[in-house]
């Protein structure tokens, strides 16, 4: 998270829609040397409470989970590079303005029947947002295709302790300088979704 406080959030129920609305993001866990990661579909309990999810059994971390383990879920969301001739006052440097939502707890394995009920609720949730196309689900694939793939994955759950959520929307600036700098980062394109940077940074959520 950024070290300045003022781009903290303290609104958990923005922090948890925002998180639910990507589904995707960076799953982290401490190794001997460095982090395990794996970049990871999810979903997000409407509570904040846990996060269900799904990783190859082969994966390092899959293969960690011998035992729950400390784990965080890194959530992107829009960026942008921020040229400070766009605030339209002096003496600015530049810097980049983004959304993350991390959610950090404990890992663990779910039993394996809990496999096939997650797959459909995942299919259903990301299926539905494609509509009016028909619905894929799991019932559509032969049941020896089926059980071959699933023998190759595994399902996790995240416990979740801590939500925390950097909005970095140049809320510092004055309420004009804000605004040019949202229509800058979107003219330019220099980042990820800057158009949906843009719109949030000129109306930032209350947090």
């Amino acid at each position: 998270m950024h070290p300045n406080p003022i781009y903290h959030s303290q609104d958990t129920a923005t922090d948890i829609a925002f998180a639910r609305d990507r589904a995707f993001g960076t799953l982290v866990l401490n190794g001997d040397l460095v982090p395990m990661v794996s970049h990871v579909p999810f979903l997000l309990a409407g509570d904040g409470s846990h996060a269900d999810l799904h990783l190859v059994r082969s994966n390092p971390i899959a293969r960690a989970l011998n035992a729950p383990q400390p784990a965080m879920i890194a959530v992107n969301g829009p960026d942008g590079y921020i040229s400070p001739d766009w605030y339209g006052i002096d003496h600015q440097v530049p810097t980049w303005n983004y959304v993350a939502v991390h959610l950090t707890g404990r890992l663990e394995l779910l039993p394996q029947n809990a496999l096939l009920p997650l797959l459909d609720r995942q299919s259903e949730a990301f299926e539905s947002r494609l509509l009016p196309k028909p619905v894929w689900k799991t019932d559509k694939m032969p049941d020896a295709v089926m059980d071959r793939l699933m023998r190759m994955i595994v399902p996790c759950r995240l416990h979740i302790a801590d939500i925390a959520a950097t909005w970095k929307l140049a809320q510092n600036k004055p309420d004009a300088a804000r605004l040019g700098a949202a229509t800058g980062t979107q003219a330019a394109g220099f980042g990820l979704e800057t158009g949906q940077l843009a719109r949030i940074m000129r109306t930032p959520p209350e947090l």
